[in-house]
């Protein structure tokens, strides 16, 4: 096992004034998988950068740390859609039930990137819950996000939900 690194000099570049220098930084603490790293990057979500916002959300998801949870779903709202794409991904990553329901709503953004990664998020960790809005997903007019629908009701019935009606997908 590899020695953990020492993450002090990416929290300073966190807090740079050059938003390329933070958004690397948020990706390096991303991979770090120092849960000091958490904290600081829940902060970060907030950046006026969307290219932070972005590499922030998604470095939460790889760090899997449920604390990340609440502020990730608020950035299911982010004026920006690969920011809103990312915390979608990210909270699949996360695992955590507690966005189950954030990522229906995400089913219905008007990106489609958002409603495909909503789509995955939701068959890594949705459940009876989830087979109505993703049915529904079905019919979406982007074929990636009908497919991403499809694969995650699949993920959802190979769990063994049984529960609600699996439509055929017609493309």
């Amino acid at each position: 096992m590899a020695a953990p690194i020492d993450i002090t000099p990416l929290l300073e570049e966190l807090r740079s004034a050059d938003p390329t220098v933070r958004k690397n930084a948020a990706s390096g603490l991303g991979k770090s998988a120092d849960p000091r790293a958490v904290a600081p990057l829940i902060e970060a979500l907030a950046d006026e950068s969307h290219q932070v916002r972005d590499n922030v959300a998604f470095a939460l998801g790889e760090l899997r740390d449920k604390r990340a949870t609440e502020p990730l779903v608020k950035r299911l709202k982010d004026p920006e859609g690969w920011v809103r794409k990312s915390a979608a991904k990210a909270l699949g990553m996360l695992m955590d039930k507690r966005a189950e329901a954030p990522l229906h709503e995400a089913l219905k953004d008007e990106a489609e990137w958002v409603r495909k990664s909503a789509a995955r998020s939701l068959g890594q960790l949705g459940g009876s819950k989830s087979i109505a809005p993703l049915s529904e997903a079905l019919k979406d007019p982007a074929i990636l996000v009908r497919r991403a629908a499809e694969e995650a009701l699949d993920a959802i019935h190979a769990r063994g939900d049984r529960t609600g009606a699996f439509p055929v997908l017609k493309l």
